[in-house]
């Protein structure tokens, strides 16, 4: 079964002119995300969210606030790292005493450039289970480029959504379909939106593809500005057409950087990312990515 999958991943990475890497296209263009002033974003107190973790956030009067444009009310702001795979995020936002928090999400790169968003309407109403509340909740898929340390998620609410509500499920109709019974004809509850709330993060890595990509994959310059705003590019690419060379040679040291990560790749079992990478150092110059990635499956299989 293995050496099947291996084989088909050869063959693969053989064809001529076929894409290598797919990207999702869940967030909205992320030039529609509210301006954020880029001292704003400096200053806010960033804080370090390693995976595996579970994390429960009171957004109240004593959190950091933005009261900025189009964003109102306490905001939480995290850094994740860039050097553990993909990140899946499952973001929770808790309706308690008829109030929820309507969360938006906008992610950042390295350098604090807009790279995804994720607007209110991502994050869908989940009613009541045995172990879980009425909540609006989504779950994003990040894949940070190479060469990056860390990445920033900053999750805020809007005033337009302040001045919306939820219709919630009546815990008498949620019963009823849990146990299979007749559900009553009775109102739900209206959770009004609200600038404060509880908020759980969930955060794991994985190697799974399709993630959305965050960040250049070629090195930034060493100062970069920081581009936030309604100009900033999006994170979501369309499909790439087969890559051409470019005009330079691929440096020695940066060839030996792109087959070092093949060949760990393929020794950890993720083909996946050994072919992403393979398919990225091509479209950088390198002559050797394709005979490292063939040879390290070889002696893998």
């Amino acid at each position: 079964m293995k050496k099947n999958l291996l084989a088909l991943c050869l063959s693969v990475a053989l064809a001529a002119g076929v894409p290598l890497a797919a990207y999702a296209a869940t967030p909205t263009n992320v030039s529609v995300a509210p301006a954020i002033n880029p001292a704003t974003l400096q200053n806010l107190p960033w804080q370090p969210l390693v995976p595996p973790a579970n994390q429960d956030v009171k957004l109240d009067g004593s959190s950091p606030q933005i009261n900025q444009g189009d964003i109102q009310g306490a905001v939480a702001a995290y850094t994740l790292p860039a050097d553990r795979g993909s990140l899946e995020i499952t973001l929770s936002s808790i309706a308690r005493d008829s109030r929820v928090y309507s969360p938006s999400v906008l992610v950042l790169d390295e350098h604090q450039r807009p790279a995804a968003y994720y607007p209110s309407s991502y994050f869908s109403y989940q009613p009541p289970g045995v172990m879980s509340s009425d909540r609006l909740e989504g779950t994003l898929k990040l894949t940070p480029a190479l060469g990056q340390r860390q990445i920033y998620l900053l999750v805020y609410t809007t005033r337009q959504d302040v001045g919306k509500s939820t219709r919630l499920t009546n815990p008498a109709k949620a019963y009823a379909q849990g146990v299979g019974n007749a559900v009553p004809d009775i109102p739900d509850p209206i959770a009004s939106h609200s600038n404060s709330g509880l908020l759980k993060l969930k955060v794991t890595a994985e190697q799974g593809s399709g993630n959305v990509m965050i960040g250049m994959l070629q090195p930034a310059p060493a100062t970069t500005p920081v581009v936030v705003g309604a100009n900033a590019p999006t994170a979501v690419p369309a499909p790439r057409p087969a890559a051409a060379k470019p005009a330079e040679p691929m440096l020695n040291d940066t060839e030996a950087y792109f087959n070092n990560g093949i060949k760990q790749a393929v020794k950890a079992g993720d083909i996946d990312k050994a072919l992403k990478l393979m398919n990225e150092a091509e479209k950088l110059g390198s002559t050797t990515a394709r005979e490292t990635f063939i040879s390290s499956v070889k002696g893998k299989g």
